[in-house]
């Protein structure tokens, strides 16, 4: 009780146009750099095709309130690339 759940993750972008830049980004400028550096783009690929299946911002907060966190917030950075979100275990 009284414990604080702290969450930095990838979320979906609230801008249209990051949106696109980011998918640029995560589906053809990260794979190739993933395999200039480490020979190995596939595990770039997936990586961001596992981030676009993380939750986006609303849907998480809900499931931490679901799961009985109190004072859900979330703060978007970077155009909703990343949140943080906070609850609080009553």
């Amino acid at each position: 009780p009284g414990g604080r759940l702290l969450v930095l993750e990838f979320s979906k972008p609230t801008n249209p146009l990051m949106s696109k830049a980011y998918d640029v980004y995560s589906f053809s400028a990260l794979p190739m750099m993933g395999k200039l550096v480490t020979n190995d783009s596939e595990s770039y690929k997936y990586l961001a095709e596992s981030i676009r299946m993380h939750p986006d911002q609303e849907t998480l907060k809900s499931m931490m309130e679901e799961a009985g966190l109190v004072r859900c917030t979330y703060h978007n950075m970077t155009s909703g690339v990343v949140a943080l979100h906070r609850g609080i275990k009553p």
